[in-house]
């Protein structure tokens, strides 16, 4: 037996002869990465404290052991190579590392020729290398230039991994999940796991999924994708019980059709009412994108009578810069979400949407057309009829912005609607507002006085009430100005950077006689920190609020001096009337009596982790490219969502 002492002595144990046959050329490698392209013909490189020969073909080494081939390095404290056999053996923090996994244990026993091999109590992590992460359809993408680390997909433990060959191995009793290290939310616990990285598919045996510690599902057999591939199976069921419809239970399948559009079979069994079908269907393809939803529910045994329900959404890209699109909505009676949806806000919705438009946005210039209705769910619980909204058929819109060379800023909106009822007085109403501002602004502060003539014209049908044909026109004044103070801040170790922002908003419209004029589309604004730097209190184009008024405001926000990030930002600000109010949303609703508003305070505050994930000045472009246009991974769908 001979020994050779050293701290990094290295050792090839491969004929020469054969290394110079292919051509291989030693590289350093201060990973230990090794080369991929010897494969397993390549040489073993061996560094310990001690290494010893104990035959003519055996080598044993241990005190701080380092191994490797191209695409495996071995770490423990002590190792033995059968050269003949090909064989690793080692025990004592054996570290196993291989392309796209890093696993740890108490004992190994490995095949060198075709991986196979054992690992006792083994600590696993599934890693992509730099340069070579996926995309959620599997396609390379380009190397991250923020981390040089390999990123982890999935770790866990077991009691023992078998290694079948280089993509396959099975462990017993092991624990799976891809949170986080330390963040263990959610894992799978299973008595069997067999690993297909050439798959990436994962297929578990009496397992049982946990979630903040608690079983939340058992099944004797599961499959799941190891990484963020799509796949088709069975998303988490759903089970409860409600008095409407008894036990419901819904079990969703999910169809991988293809990388930009999928869909989603979700049968549901309502135990007092039956079996209902329900699918969703999406897409997004370069030009269009769009989901699709319908329910069916044949026979309900409580209601007696068929019921269904269909939420339809699509866009389409015409060009570059016109696009078109539908929403359609609709439900079998009124009271289909009340017995059907466990969703507190879908069983509240009264308002169903139906539209289709045709938008086009230019340098200077934008346009829209559009037809709207409504389906309204009357409420059958009460005696109150639910107002149904007025159709829009068609609206139509113009807007026109230009700026002079001196800084003058024309800006128009423009539109004309067919606003047509059931019940009430139908009409047509054309509306213009045409504005001129200078802003004049400095390193320190802005002043921005604008000025605008507010014209409306109205045709009523069939009206006993008001004036076939009504006109409204006024002018609008409103000066805008503000100061910006800094100063540098210290605090809890921290550099800031402090600012106060005065700012005053002055608005004034004259009165002009609405009781007229009838409300098609028009509400009153909530009073908030925004609302109070607007012209028009009201929404709409139908009322236009009587003003003589100042807001005036403060805000003060601190910065890091460093990275720039908004910790905290505080407001104050109240809005005072010089004179009162004589226009109102509807005839003799009461009008304001005091002669300013209450004070109103807004304070935002960021953490490090919300206020670095805000962007910043970032667009989107209009047509994804190629490697984005996957569709996200599903989620179980609630029953009766909309």
């Amino acid at each position: 037996m001979s020994t050779l002492p050293g701290i990094t002595l290295a050792v090839l144990l491969l004929a020469a002869h054969s290394v110079a046959a292919d051509g291989l050329v030693l590289k350093k490698d201060v990973e230990l990465k090794g080369s991929a392209v010897a494969g397993k013909e390549g040489p073993l490189f061996l560094t310990a404290d001690k290494i010893e020969s104990t035959g003519p073909d055996v080598v044993v080494a241990s005190g701080r052991v380092e191994a490797r081939q191209a695409g495996l390095n071995f770490f423990s404290d002590w190792l033995r190579y059968d050269i003949t056999q090909h064989q690793v053996q080692a025990r004592g923090g054996v570290r196993l590392e291989q392309t796209a996994m890093v696993v740890t244990g108490d004992s190994l026993l490995f095949n060198l020729d075709d991986y196979s091999g054992e690992l006792t109590h083994p600590v696993y992590q599934f890693t992509m290398l730099p340069g070579h992460e996926k995309t959620s359809v599997g396609s390379d993408v380009a190397p991250s230039h923020q981390s040089a680390a390999a990123a982890t997909t999935g770790r866990g433990n077991a009691s023992h991994i078998d290694f079948i060959n280089e993509n396959q191995c099975t462990l017993q009793d092991a624990i799976y999940t891809t949170c986080p290290l330390g963040d263990d939310d959610w894992f799978l616990k299973v008595g069997s796991l067999d690993l297909d990285r050439s798959r990436n598919v994962g297929t578990a045996r009496d397992v049982s999924l946990h979630f903040l510690g608690v079983p939340i599902l058992y099944a004797p057999w599961m499959d799941f994708p190891l990484n963020n591939v799509r796949k088709s199976g069975i998303l988490a069921p759903t089970f409860g019980t409600t008095q409407r419809s008894g036990v419901d239970l819904l079990v969703p399948y999910y169809l991988n059709l293809a990388p930009n559009y999928d869909a989603t079979l979700y049968p549901r069994l309502l135990s007092k009412r039956g079996v209902q079908l329900g699918g969703e269907f999406r897409y997004l393809l370069d030009d269009a994108h769009g989901v699709n939803r319908l329910e069916y529910l044949p026979n309900d045994s409580v209601a007696g009578r068929s019921r269904w329900s269909a939420a339809l959404s699509n866009s389409y890209r015409l060009n570059d810069t016109t696009e078109a699109g539908m929403l359609f909505n609709r439900v079998s009676d009124n009271d289909y979400f009340r017995d059907l949806s466990n969703l507190l806000a879908v069983t509240s919705l009264t308002q169903l949407d139906r539209e289709v438009w045709l938008t086009t946005q230019h340098a200077n210039w934008n346009a829209s057309i559009r037809a709207q209705s409504y389906q309204t769910l009357q409420d059958s619980t009460s005696t109150t009829p639910i107002p149904r909204p007025y159709a829009l058929m068609p609206q139509a819109r113009l807007g026109v912005s230009k700026m002079f060379g001196s800084g003058l800023e024309f800006i128009m909106d423009s539109e004309a609607t067919r606003f047509s009822h059931a019940t009430l007085v139908d009409g047509t109403r054309v509306l213009a507002y045409p504005t001129l501002r200078m802003p004049l602004t400095n390193s320190f502060g802005f002043l921005t006085p604008q000025i605008g003539w507010h014209s409306t014209y109205y045709a009523l049908d069939n009206t006993t009430t008001n004036p076939q044909h009504i006109s409204r026109n006024l002018p609008i004044f409103s000066l805008d100005s503000g100061v910006t103070f800094d100063r540098p801040f210290h605090f809890a170790g921290q550099d800031y950077e402090q600012t106060l922002e005065p700012r005053a908003y002055y608005v004034f419209a004259p009165y002009r006689k609405q009781d007229n004029i009838p409300n098609f589309d028009t509400g009153l604004l909530d009073f908030s920190y925004a609302q109070m730097f607007t012209e028009n209190q009201f929404i709409g184009g139908d009322r236009v609020n009587d003003a003589n008024q100042l807001t005036v405001a403060v805000t003060s926000r601190f910065t890091e001096a460093t990275s720039g990030l908004e910790r905290l930002q505080v407001t104050l600000g109240q809005r005072f009337y010089f004179s009162d109010q004589r226009v109102t949303l509807n005839p003799g609703d009461p009008v304001r009596t005091t002669s300013s508003t209450d004070l109103l305070a807004a304070i935002v505050a960021r953490s490090r982790a919300t206020g670095a994930s805000i962007p910043h000045g970032s667009s989107t472009p209009r047509t994804a490219p190629p490697s984005a246009r996957t569709l996200a991974p599903p989620i179980a769908p609630a029953p009766a969502a909309w």
